[in-house]
């Protein structure tokens, strides 16, 4: 039986690892700057945490959550998203109460998903959770910061804002109801899993994208005929603050987001470049979810951004960058040796030089070849006669340019000169 990896589990291989390093390093330099503070969540969390925040009726609770018994009989489940999670770990430690805390948290999440381009079961995510704050300038912030990273990964002109509110608790409920009576008696003409949804959580039926449905969604009445004046006014004063910063935006009446914690403000980031999978960012406020923990009613709002497709639209943007800057090549057993003391004074000497030795057997004219391919812009060689000498033979790997043999005792000073005019 040949072992494979498990279906929508993928492997990030050194490029394209890179490529999600990159988008992590420019997340964590913005949110740096703008005061947010790391945290760690745990992959596993407790199946009631889930059910009870994101809700039992949503597709990620209802079919697409990795949920298992432990040996002690609880019920757990790998994390399908990180708000709750981070919203559990705030209030267990007590970060809420008269605080207010701007966090942000990395890393895998897992959804049993049919696995395509853009989406799999276990995919990675930066997400920003804010506690404590009431009015929509947070709301601003985190747009723009969003923003800020986009245009700092150079995508910003293939990804588009998409705004709406949600209202409160008793403006979804009314409109809830008004739903499902516009849609009693048509459901013939709704999508399988719509007809589904009619029952359990009749606001994901706008986002489906069956060409049927869609039609008939067209007509059903509009979400902002039902929300209260209290979220009416906070979503225009937020789309003032987003007029002022010329954070461009579309309102997009239809998003209601996949779970059900959502209250006023909610928004995704778009493309239409990667296909069926557009949404690169999405997130919005949940002002009662600490309090559905058992806390005290805390105002809060965050995002969540999908690296694997801010990958996917990178794709063709971005360099790798090169395995090593300076490449060592020997050949005997003293060389060798010699060559990985180099390697270590080069190092300290320049922290920020990538030195790759090479291991192994393999003829000068091969060790260089491989030298070559690995982007490095100096080559260093050892053989028997440069350790006799106590010399070393530098080669430009980028320029054409004749080997030079330098002292042993100045290599250092040579490659940190070499480098210092290169850049």
């Amino acid at each position: 039986m040949k072992i494979q990896a498990v279906r929508g589990m993928q492997d990030l291989l050194p490029d394209r690892r890179e490529r999600y390093r990159y988008i992590e390093d420019t997340a964590r330099g913005v949110l740096h700057g703008h005061g947010y503070r790391e945290i760690g969540l745990p992959l596993l969390e407790s199946t009631g945490l889930f059910e009870r925040l994101v809700g039992k009726t949503t597709d990620i609770v209802e079919k697409e959550m990795y949920t298992f018994d432990e040996r002690g009989g609880d019920s757990v489940t790998l994390r399908p998203e990180g708000t709750a999670g981070c919203v559990r770990a705030a209030l267990e430690n007590g970060l809420l109460f008269n605080q207010t805390h701007r966090l942000w948290y990395s890393g895998a999440m897992f959804r049993y998903e049919r696995p395509q381009k853009g989406r799999y079961r276990q995919f990675e995510q930066i997400g920003i959770e804010c506690f404590g704050m009431t009015g929509p300038d947070i709301d601003v912030e985190i747009l723009r910061i969003m923003h800020r990273i986009l245009e700092e990964l150079g995508v910003r002109d293939q990804v588009q804002l998409e705004i709406n509110t949600m209202g409160d608790a008793a403006s979804r409920a009314a409109y809830r109801d008004a739903l499902v009576d516009f849609f009693a008696g048509r459901e013939t003409e709704l999508d399988e899993d719509s007809r589904r949804r009619l029952t359990t959580n009749p606001l994901r039926i706008l986002d489906s994208k069956v060409e049927s449905t869609r039609a008939l969604v067209e007509a059903a009445p509009r979400l902002w005929d039902f929300v209260d004046q209290d979220s009416k006014d906070h979503f225009e004063t937020l789309r003032r603050h987003l007029d002022r910063a010329q954070l461009p935006y579309v309102i997009n009446p239809y998003i209601v987001r996949g779970l059900d914690y959502y209250n006023k403000t909610v928004f995704e980031f778009t493309t239409d470049a990667l296909g069926a999978q557009g949404t690169v960012c999405g997130g919005g406020r949940y002002d009662g979810l600490v309090e559905e923990l058992g806390g005290r009613a805390t105002p809060a709002v965050g995002f969540a951004m999908g690296l694997d497709r801010l990958a996917l639209l990178l794709e063709d943007r971005f360099e790798p960058q090169a395995s090593a800057d300076v490449y060592i090549a020997s050949m005997g057993e003293d060389p060798r040796m010699a060559a990985l003391l180099l390697a270590d004074e080069i190092r300290a000497r320049e922290p920020s030089l990538k030195v790759m030795v090479h291991c192994g057997d393999g003829k000068f004219k091969s060790q260089l070849k491989k030298a070559d391919a690995s982007g490095a812009m100096l080559a260093l060689i050892l053989g028997e006669d440069e350790v006799e000498g106590n010399r070393v033979t530098l080669k430009k790997l980028r320029v054409q340019s004749e080997q030079t043999s330098v002292d042993r005792a100045e290599i250092a000073n040579h490659v940190q000169r070499f480098f210092a005019t290169a850049n």
